[in-house]
């Protein structure tokens, strides 16, 4: 398929899809006999790649470590366990950003009493 078939089946714009293959989360193929156009084609299994990358940064990766863990990933070189601890890693990281919004917060709202109490 082509990219902008990929988009419409992906939901990711073409704009974007093309980022993600330029930073290398991804690949298509060439047509090596066709030299009027460099149209690339995509195979099935990107799609499951472009979900697995739009969960990935739903839920608070970058694109660099999905990068990283993408490979490993698909190829089934990375065990159940290290899936599983890799998440663990990412909860803990979300609960670390939580607890310092919730003190920026605390913060916020102490700017907002001095505000009103004439103090700034």
């Amino acid at each position: 398929m082509l990219i902008s078939e990929l988009a419409k089946r992906t939901g990711v714009s073409i704009h974007t899809l093309r980022y993600y293959e330029n930073y290398g989360l991804f690949a298509g193929k060439a047509d090596e006999t066709v030299t009027t156009n460099n149209y690339k084609q995509y195979d099935e299994g990107i799609v499951e790649r472009i979900e697995l990358i739009r969960e990935a940064k739903q839920i608070g990766f970058t694109l660099a470590e999905i990068k990283d863990l993408l490979e490993d990933w698909f190829s089934d070189r990375l065990p159940q366990e290290k899936k599983e601890a890799v998440l663990r890693a990412k909860i803990n990281e979300i609960d670390r950003r939580i607890d310092q919004l919730k003190e920026v917060r605390k913060l916020l709202l102490a700017g907002i009493e001095d505000v009103k109490n004439g103090k700034c």
